[in-house]
């Protein structure tokens, strides 16, 4: 670990430091050192093969670094916990394209996710508990899809999908959210609420979210990290960040 980053090891959620993969010769990352700290909201952005979509690759357990430390909670080795268990120590991921149940009303989709441990037809079958109904309740407010509760999540629009899916990621009480591109083929006004919503989400829980959308990312106002070619570029405030020569070269110039 570096000098610099091994005070931060214990009370970081998550602490990734001098990680490296390569694919066929090619270095998808290279002596990667990114920290996110508990409840913080978190941007990354950078050119395409940047490494970005890796890192959340090996976040989770989709892929194994060649090396590096990637350590959860202070605690946990994630080099050696695959997606499932990844889902279990409470990361949450949200890919690009939003996956809900389409045919099953927006109720019944985050009733899905608080009993993801349960199949599909024990879980629309069994009677819904106060708890559970308090629950729903909480996250339809938050991702204001209260007055579509009973349409079915096909008839939503794009933006609503996105938020529907960030529902019931939240319906599993994750510690860490990985959101990749939420603004992508959202309206202008999708994309400001949508930034509203991750801000509301932080702080009882992480965030980091993965973005191209730069005034998106100037919505969200947090911290930002830059990738290129593997590692970390810039880090710091959009402001800072855009003002890196080498940020606008690789990046923002183009």
């Amino acid at each position: 670990m570096s000098p610099s980053f091994s005070g931060r090891a214990t009370s970081a959620l998550l602490y990734i430091d001098g990680v490296s993969k390569t694919f066929d010769g090619f270095r998808a990352i290279n002596s990667l050192s990114f920290i996110v700290d508990p409840g913080e909201l978190h941007a990354v952005i950078g050119p395409n093969g940047a490494g970005k979509t890796t890192m959340m690759d090996i976040i989770t357990g989709k892929t194994r670094p060649d090396a590096g430390t990637v350590l959860w909670d202070g605690r946990v080795d994630l080099t050696h916990v695959d997606e499932a268990g990844s889902a279990r120590l409470g990361i949450g991921r949200k890919f690009q394209k939003p996956t809900v149940f389409e045919t099953h009303t927006v109720e019944d989709n985050l009733l899905l996710a608080l009993n993801a441990d349960r199949g599909v037809f024990a879980t629309l079958m069994a009677r819904l508990t106060s708890a559970q109904a308090t629950r729903i309740d909480e996250l339809l407010a938050l991702v204001r899809l209260e007055d579509r509760r009973h349409d079915l999540a096909g008839g939503l629009s794009h933006g609503q999908k996105q938020w529907l899916e960030i529902g019931m990621l939240l319906a599993q009480d994750p510690k860490l959210l990985l959101v990749d591109e939420p603004a992508a083929g959202m309206t202008d006004e999708e994309t400001m609420r949508t930034a509203q919503l991750l801000r509301a989400i932080a702080g009882d829980h992480a965030v980091v979210v993965v973005e191209h959308d730069m005034e998106f990312v100037k919505a969200l106002d947090c911290r930002v990290t830059v990738l290129h070619q593997g590692t970390v570029l810039a880090d710091g405030s959009l402001a800072h960040v855009s003002a890196v020569p080498e940020v606008i070269d690789v990046y923002l110039g183009r």
